[in-house]
Order: structure tokens, then C-alpha cells, then sequence
């Protein structure tokens, strides 16, 4: 039985350490050496479970996103679209700042895609989430245009949710000024959008509250 079905512990040790590498050093730094020493496997390993080492940083980054996808499918859908559009964010952003090492591989240091390849990039997923919610707030009156800017609306709020990233990973800021600067940033776009400015700012105080106590919950442990 080959290693890569014995041993998935060691997979994702190699994620692990790669992710730390790519983050602190850049792509040079990402050697089979010391990828294996990080990891606490063989030179032979890396190659066995990945291929090449850029086949690695694509799987660090696919990992991301997925972990990400799945915090995101995890918050519950409420009746307000707005809320859950604003606790999808703060929740990107939590993930962000609890990821560190792992968020900079993801968007800021990515890998160049394999050529002629037909797959979809890992980081679709989690947009076209963020679109299904700005269409759940169009179809339900809370924000007011039509379809032709869904996409529009999603990649701002995108630009807006990894601009507060960004900031928080660059320690420009505390973690929770930042978190606040996106609180704010998100009520006025959705101010922006057409909603309603005291539905507006309920939906906004309630994603806060509901995705500050999951963060709190989270870093006390069970």
C-alpha cells in the first residue's frame, strides 16, 4: 500500500510546514529539504505524496480554500440575507487572521495555475458563495438594482473583506479595529446597495454578535 493512503497525518504536516515556509520566505524558500524536515518526513515522501514542490504549493493553497469553504458552510442560514451576507465576511476575515500562514499562500502568494488545465480554481467556490449572497438580498428586496450587478456588488465586498485581511496580517492594525473598520465598511455598502439604513444596521449588529460569540467559542476550546 503506497504511503499517500497510510499516512495522511504526514500530508498534512507537509501542508502544514509549507504553508509557514511560503509565508515566511516566498516560494524560494520552499526547498524538498527543508519542506521534510518542517514536516518531520523524507525528501522521498514529498515527492511520493505531491509530484513536484509547486505541486505543493497548489495543494497548500486548494486546502486553504477548502477549509475555508467549509467554516463558511458551517454558519447557519437565517431570514435575514444581510446578516448572513455580513457574517460570511467576518467569518472570511476571522479565518484570515487565524490562519496566517495559510491566508497569505491562499490569495497573496499564489502559485501559477498548471497549464491546460480545465478544473476550476480553488478560490471559485467560496465567490460564488458570496454571490449567492448578494442575490439572496436582491430577490428579497433588501438591496435594489438588477442581476447585470450581482457580480459587481460581490467582487467589492470581496475587495472589501481581503483589504481587511490584508491589514490585519500586515499587523497595521489590531485584530479587532480591523474587524470593526469591516463592520462599518459593510453597513455603508450595504447602505450603498439600497438597503434600508435601520435593517441595515440590525442585520449588521446581529452578524457581529452571533459571529463574535463562534470566535470567542473557538478560542476557548472544548
Amino acid at each position: 500500500m503506497s504511503p499517500r493512503s497510510t499516512d495522511p497525518d504526514a500530508r498534512a504536516a507537509m501542508l502544514a510546514g509549507a504553508a509557514r515556509l511560503l509565508a515566511a520566505e516566498g516560494p524560494s524558500a520552499l526547498t524538498t529539504r527543508r519542506l521534510a524536515a518542517a514536516a518531520g518526513t523524507s525528501t522521498m515522501a514529498v515527492y511520493t505524496r505531491f509530484g513536484s514542490l509547486l505541486d505543493v504549493h497548489r495543494a497548500v493553497r486548494a486546502d486553504g480554500f477548502a477549509r475555508l469553504g467549509a467554516v463558511l458552510e458551517a454558519l447557519p442560514a437565517t431570514d435575514d440575507p444581510v446578516a448572513d451576507l455580513v457574517a460570511a465576511a467576518l467569518t472570511y476575515l476571522d479565518f484570515a487572521v487565524g490562519e496566517p500562514h495559510l491566508y497569505r499562500t491562499m490569495i497573496i502568494d499564489r502559485p501559477p495555475p498548471k497549464e491546460h488545465d480545465t478544473d476550476p480554481d480553488p478560490g471559485e467556490a467560496v465567490f460564488t458563495r458570496l454571490t449567492g449572497h448578494v442575490r439572496r438580498c436582491l430577490d428579497a428586496g433588501r438591496f435594489r438594482g438588477d442581476s447585470t450587478l450581482v457580480g459587481v456588488w460581490s467582487a467589492q465586498l470581496w475587495s472589501m473583506q481581503h483589504g481587511m485581511a490584508t491589514l490585519a496580517l500586515a499587523d497595521t492594525a489590531e485584530p479587532a479595529q480591523v474587524r470593526f473598520v469591516l463592520q462599518d465598511m459593510a453597513e455603508r455598502l450595504c447602505l450603498g446597495y439600497g438597503d434600508d439604513p435601520v435593517r441595515a444596521h440590525r442585520s449588521v449588529t446581529s452578524a457581529t454578535t452571533a459571529t463574535s460569540a463562534t470566535t470567542a467559542r473557538d478560542r476557548e476550546g472544548p
